[in-house]
């Protein structure tokens, strides 16, 4: 039996030392040379798998996409059976625990370079259908058993996204004890509830 590749963890721990380096110094001030400060290894070593920031930034993406994915699934239940798991399911969606798994400041100097990179653009569109996808086949579930009527999941879907980013984007610039942080995200939440047609 042959070895197992260490090359996926080994770029693991380099695209991770990435973000790091990047929440704390920004996104555009990280490089590979302070990587490879940050685990205290060669530029070489990073180059090895990485050879050159803008390779790295593609790494980052999917590592926030797996990120990002866990705000989806974690702690809901596999299939959406009752009102209940819905409802759970969109409260999770406007919570701010995207912040347990990825910091904003990382997250929207990504965002930035769709605007600066055709290439980036269409990767980050990539991770964002992933995003879409999921939360349509957990609307598609809640529908197949009989939890919501409306047959326009696509549609659905896009609206309910819509309202999660422009209100996170918001919603992010109050503290989570502000009163208002807490009136909006009801406010968003009651109104992506309130396009449920249930029987």
């Amino acid at each position: 039996m042959g070895r197992k590749s260490l090359a996926p963890i080994r770029r693991l721990e380099i695209i991770e030392a990435f973000y790091e380096v990047a929440k704390e110094i920004g996104l555009e001030n990280a490089s590979i040379a302070k990587v490879a400060n940050a685990m205290g290894i060669s530029n070489g070593l990073v180059m090895h798998y990485f050879n050159t920031k803008d390779e790295l930034l593609f790494g980052l993406k999917d590592y926030i996409l797996t990120q990002h994915l866990n705000v989806l699934t974690k702690g809901n239940k596999e299939a959406i059976e009752t009102r209940k798991d819905l409802e759970d399911l969109i409260k999770n969606l406007f919570s701010r625990k995207w912040n347990q798994y990825f910091d904003d400041g990382v997250f929207y100097s990504c965002y930035a370079l769709i605007y600066r990179s055709k290439e980036f653009n269409t990767s980050f569109k990539q991770y964002l259908l992933k995003l879409h996808d999921v939360l349509k086949e957990e609307l598609r579930q809640a529908y197949d058993n009989g939890v919501i009527q409306n047959t326009n999941i696509n549609e659905l879907t896009e609206v309910i996204f819509a309202l999660i980013d422009g209100s996170y984007y918001y919603m992010g610039m109050f503290d989570l004890s502000d009163s208002t942080h807490q009136k909006q995200q009801e406010l968003y939440i009651s109104h992506c509830l309130s396009l449920f047609k249930y029987p």
